[in-house]
């Protein structure tokens, strides 16, 4: 599968800005989709506060990984910024045509549950991990689907 990659390195935002560390081609034999990997930095610093993935694809692994995945370093949570990172990505979703978009978390991560809340994403399930899915030999039993629609 090969992507036409956008054009990007940052994609600023109000408060925080996403700047582009790497392109990654996706990998057919582990059933990997291709993906933008972002650092979050504060509006006008190049140091991250935390990271954002964007899957592009559609497969059974993103049905239980998500096609966005995203960490806030410690000291910078609280401050929406995970859910900000989330809507900053809308563009490049949709130059994909990705109307919508799947993110998947933990049910025991309340956080990231508010995040996916913040962002308007809704609730579609919470759903076993085969025991064949690579999340489920790293010991992630269940996954709560989140669905946004852009």
């Amino acid at each position: 599968m090969t992507t036409q990659w956008q054009e990007i390195t940052i994609i600023k935002g109000e408060e925080i800005d996403l700047h582009l560390v790497k392109t990654v081609p996706g990998n057919p034999a582990k059933n990997w989709v291709p993906a933008y990997h972002f650092n979050m930095a504060l509006k006008g610093s190049d140091t991250p506060i935390g990271v954002i993935d964007l899957r592009i694809g559609h497969n059974e692994n993103l049905y239980y990984g998500g096609h966005i995945g995203y960490a806030v370093h410690s000291e910078h949570r609280g401050h929406h910024y995970a859910g900000k990172a989330v809507l900053l990505l809308k563009e490049l979703a949709l130059a994909h045509g990705m109307e919508k978009v799947t993110i998947t978390c933990n049910p025991d991560n309340l956080p990231s549950r508010k995040t996916c809340e913040y962002v308007g994403a809704e609730l579609k399930g919470i759903v076993a991990v085969p025991p064949h899915n690579d999340l489920y030999q790293r010991g992630e039993k269940e996954k709560c689907i989140y669905e946004l629609v852009w």
